[in-house]
């Protein structure tokens, strides 16, 4: 039986979310990258005064990069848990979705340099 909606059952699950941001930002050294990235991005938007258009791209660009990292991550633990040797496929697997996330951040920075290219 399905359990009953609760108010504090859905406040608990923002704990667990933020302890997943915690296990991202403290395990892996890329998630490191894209931080310092992320702040460098913000700070400079507000230095040049980006307008409300230009930071709606870089903000769904900032969260796509961060998103994949984190299922990236998600894809890491688990494939090390169900199949803790090295496995062929298993490698394969991990291999795209760190070209996922690379693909992403070079979007990215594309976005970027076309937001920031007509301020400077």
């Amino acid at each position: 039986m399905e359990e009953p909606f609760r108010i504090r059952k859905r406040i608990e699950s923002f704990k667990y979310a933020l302890n997943g941001l915690k296990t991202l930002l403290i395990t892996q050294h890329n998630a490191w990258i894209h931080l310092v990235s992320t702040v460098i991005v913000m700070i400079l938007g507000f230095v040049v005064k980006i307008s409300c258009e230009e930071w709606i791209p870089l903000i769904i660009v900032i969260t796509i990069v961060w998103v994949a990292e984190a299922l990236n991550t998600a894809m890491e633990f688990l494939s090390d848990a169900a199949v803790p040797e090295i496995h062929p496929l298993i490698e394969k697997a991990k291999d795209v979705a760190a070209g996922a996330v690379f693909m992403s951040a070079v979007s990215a920075l594309i976005v970027g340099i076309l937001v920031f290219g007509s301020h400077f």
